[in-house]
């Protein structure tokens, strides 16, 4: 039995969206069903990590059930802080292959405008240990760190936002749709030392769905080969070494173990770029660079769309946007766009065509999933 892919669909990432968040769900899961050739499915699995606490809305899988005219159906909200969508993906993948059901519409939805979002980021880390810490800060910490380690220039790592912001450019669903140069990057306002603008995502809302089949129920062009999770310290000052990104590393061959895949068959790689240092550790991680050697991949340009490992193919969390609970799905959902050859300006040659890998991040790199794609049977 496999887990196949039968269509997405995503809203365009906005830095504010005049819509509840139950209200895009519905209308997602009927686009996505829609274009499934399905009727209706037999769950729905939705992430959200802020809608409880800035919309003041809980019990979200149901209500977006309800809104999308699927009353009846099993319901349920999965939340992983920054990473809950793929908590519900893989909640979705795990349903299937128990062959509990056939069909899964996973959607995730995110208001960040709503209300003050940064509070709600915060809850992500230890709310003792580190009440006087935020996301940036930690993603700080952790870039000075490397810099300072492995003897690194700032500049070594410009690449990144230029390459997803290149990205973003074509992509008409994106936030920032516009390219920025070298210069850009480096003459950008610091926003906690080293980090500069272009380094982290921004805040905005956005909502992403996708229609998970089982093989034997419904093929579809693209296949879900692989899920996994794993964790690291919560902490991340106490890990042995902060700089391992040991739970990405461990979800990562969880999932070629299972899937008999190794790290020079992926062809690009959906990366969890919130921060640029998070897409660099990623990298090390899963063995597509040396310990300390991760920032010579963007460098060389070997992640622009022409080189050996895409990624951010279209824009990343750094351009096309980070709507927390729905980014995961975004990713998905431009994974299944590149695979079926229909991702656009943003489509890579073909020989990009084979097994994508998707990489996604709960916290100061403390939950990491890991999902393999690959075209299906019938593509």
């Amino acid at each position: 039995m496999a887990v196949h892919l039968l269509s997405g669909s995503r809203l365009p990432v906005a830095k504010s969206i005049n819509q509840s968040s139950w209200e895009m769900g519905g209308t997602l899961v009927r686009e996505a069903l829609e274009r499934s050739g399905l009727d209706q499915v037999d769950a729905i699995y939705a992430s959200s990590m802020m809608s409880g606490e800035l919309e003041g809305q809980m019990h979200l899988a149901s209500l977006i059930a309800d809104e999308a005219g699927l009353s009846g159906v099993e319901a349920m909200d999965v939340s992983s802080v920054s990473a809950s969508g793929a908590a519900a993906l893989r909640a979705g993948y795990l349903a299937i292959m128990s062959g509990e059901v056939r069909s899964v519409a996973v959607v995730g939805v995110e208001r960040m405008s709503a209300g003050d979002a940064n509070p709600v980021l915060r809850k992500a880390l230890h709310a003792v240990r580190e009440a006087d810490k935020t996301m940036v800060l930690k993603n700080a910490d952790a870039l000075a760190l490397y810099l300072k380690n492995h003897g690194v220039a700032y500049e070594s790592f410009a690449n990144f936002a230029i390459n997803a912001h290149r990205n973003g450019a074509r992509n008409p669903l994106a936030l920032f749709q516009k390219e920025i140069d070298r210069n850009k990057v480096l003459e950008a306002r610091v926003i906690a030392e080293p980090l500069r603008l272009y380094d982290c995502s921004p805040v905005c809302d956005g909502g992403a769905c996708i229609i998970l089949s089982r093989s034997d129920f419904k093929a579809g062009p693209v296949k879900l080969t692989a899920s996994a999770c794993a964790t690291d310290r919560f902490i991340l000052e106490d890990r042995t070494d902060p700089l391992d990104f040991l739970a990405a590393r461990r979800s990562f061959q969880k999932a070629c173990e299972t899937s008999g895949r190794k790290t020079q068959d992926f062809k690009f790689f959906e990366v969890h770029d919130a921060f640029n240092i998070m897409a660099c550790l990623c990298l090390e991680a899963c063995g597509f660079a040396e310990k300390g050697q991760g920032f010579r991949l963007a460098e060389s340009e070997d992640i622009f769309p022409g080189g050996n490992l895409p990624v951010a193919t279209m824009g990343g969390l750094k351009a096309r946007g980070h709507p927390i609970g729905a980014t995961a799905l975004y990713q998905a959902a431009e994974i299944f766009a590149q695979l079926t050859e229909s991702a656009g300006d943003n489509q890579l040659p073909g020989d990009k065509i084979g097994p994508a890998l998707m990489q996604s991040i709960g916290g100061a790199g403390t939950t990491l999933f890991t999902h393999f794609f690959e075209p299906g049977a019938d593509l």
